[in-house]
């Protein structure tokens, strides 16, 4: 039996099962004492966060009113916080070729049917080209595990040659990585490479489980895959993102270990991770679903997105192109923050298209250009961002949060969203979205609540109108 400590830096005691267990036993003992979940909801209100006991509670109880204030507590918190702004990016796949053995991932060292490859420099930068041509500004790099086709030195000059191209107007401002778990030394030279958030997902935190679905490669060493954010911010690395992939098991207890994660983070440097990734296990390549029968509902999805809104309410929430269009605009309204638009989960897949099919690492459910998903947005309601100055300002860990939780991010984040909206909408935007849009910056500019940070935005608006490019708060 492991002892729980959030501030250690063993993975078994941070994570502890012992917890976990406790902590569901707890939850569906008190699922309906309505006085304690009348009492977590008003914590939860004040955007004061929740403990994973108290998220545990809501996500047992089934109480229809109850759920009813989950998704308005959720609506409130993320319109306080995040106002209408939607971050816009892409994955960028580079090589497929991968050791590791995971049993949910078309990626594994032994499946002899999907087409592996590696993308030479060249062919990066083709794939970064296409992607500005749509208007991206923020990538996700995404790599196999495999220490001779994808070793760091690679990752390190594929980024260097992604913040190299400049087309047009267009340029890739920001390059998040989610690849393998690796050392303290390897983090920092990330970071010396000027990425933005480092990414990875624990899978599941069900350890048993875990080793399970890991039965060969270098990720099946739990600890060691679990350790990985800790290293990254003794590396230096102070913006991280986590995340499971819901459907592996128990999605309550994999809830839990998401915000034992977080609070341990915070316990141990003083930050919370910056984002939080909730994607699904999805169809893909010599993976047989029927062997995961732990498939999350987009009902029950919808309430896991919205008990992480009210128990970190100032950590970014991620969704992709794995799910339907229907389904993200219901977590959009609830928690999620930032989305991909356009994807491609093919290795080429941007400047290639159809020939480079084979090599996907999972299905994807919503097929719409980014264009069209820019346009959806707008009609929506939402502002869609295309923003990166808080990473190119050393806005980040501490700083961030601090500036997130003292309310005067409504005066960096908006204006930089829409200044980078309107560069879009000069460049890339068909004649439907720029109809979405009309009308849509001046009124958002209105709301801006610094007088000085309201006029500023509009003059810089009016400069990107006449061609300026790249401004920031």
């Amino acid at each position: 039996m492991s002892i729980y400590n959030p501030q250690s830096s063993a993975a078994e005691q941070f994570i502890s099962h012992e917890e976990i267990l406790s902590t569901l036993d707890y939850a569906a003992a008190h699922r309906g004492d309505m006085a304690l979940i009348d009492d977590i909801l008003k914590k939860a209100a004040e955007a004061r966060g929740l403990t994973h006991r108290e998220a545990a509670v809501l996500m047992e109880c089934n109480d229809s009113n109850t759920i009813e204030r989950i998704y308005s507590i959720a609506r409130d918190i993320k319109q306080r916080i995040y106002g209408n702004r939607i971050v816009m990016f892409a994955p960028l796949y580079l090589s497929n070729h991968c050791i590791n053995g995971c049993t949910y991932c078309p990626y594994h060292a032994t499946n002899r049917t999907i087409a592996r490859r590696k993308l030479t420099q060249e062919q990066i930068a083709a794939e970064v080209i296409a992607l500005q041509d749509m208007g991206h500004k923020r990538l996700a790099l995404e790599a196999g595990e495999h220490p001779t086709l994808a070793p760091i030195e690679y990752i390190l000059e594929s980024i260097d040659t992604i913040y190299s191209i400049r087309h047009r107007n267009g340029a890739i401002r920001r390059v998040n990585v989610n690849i393998a778990a690796t050392t303290v030394e390897n983090y920092r030279r990330l970071r010396d490479a000027g990425i933005g958030t480092y990414i990875l997902f624990e899978e599941t935190y069900n350890r048993e489980v875990y080793n399970r679905l890991h039965p060969s490669g270098p990720k099946s060493d739990w600890a060691y895959h679990t350790e990985a954010m800790d290293r990254a911010m003794e590396g230096g690395i102070d913006d991280v993102g986590i995340g499971a992939l819901f459907g592996l098991t128990d999605y309550r207890y994999d809830l839990v270990g998401l915000l034992l994660h977080a609070e341990h983070l915070e316990a141990r440097f003083g930050v919370g991770p910056h984002t939080i990734s909730v994607p699904r296990i999805r169809p893909a390549d010599d993976i047989d679903l029927s062997k995961f029968p732990n498939a999350v509902t987009d009902d029950v999805f919808r309430r896991i997105v919205a008990i992480l809104r009210l128990a970190v309410p100032y950590t970014g929430m991620i969704i992709s192109t794995r799910e339907s269009a229907e389904c993200r605009k219901q977590v959009l309204e609830v928690g999620v923050s930032q989305i991909s638009g356009g994807s491609r989960t093919s290795v080429g897949g941007y400047a290639e298209g159809e020939q480079s099919e084979g090599s996907e690492q999972f299905d994807i459910s919503d097929h719409r250009t980014l264009d069209q998903v820019v346009g959806w947005l707008l009609e929506l309601g939402y502002i869609p961002s295309f923003c990166t100055a808080c990473y190119r300002e050393g806005r980040t860990g501490d700083r961030f949060m601090s500036l997130a939780k003292s309310g005067a991010i409504g005066n960096c984040c908006t204006p930089n969203a829409l200044m980078t909206l309107q560069e879009y909408l000069c460049d890339y935007a068909s004649a439907a979205t720029l109809n979405a849009a009309k009308g849509v910056i001046a009124a958002e500019v209105a709301k801006i609540p610094s007088d000085k940070a309201r006029q500023i935005t509009a003059e810089r608006i009016e400069r990107i109108l006449a061609g300026e490019r790249d401004f920031r708060f």
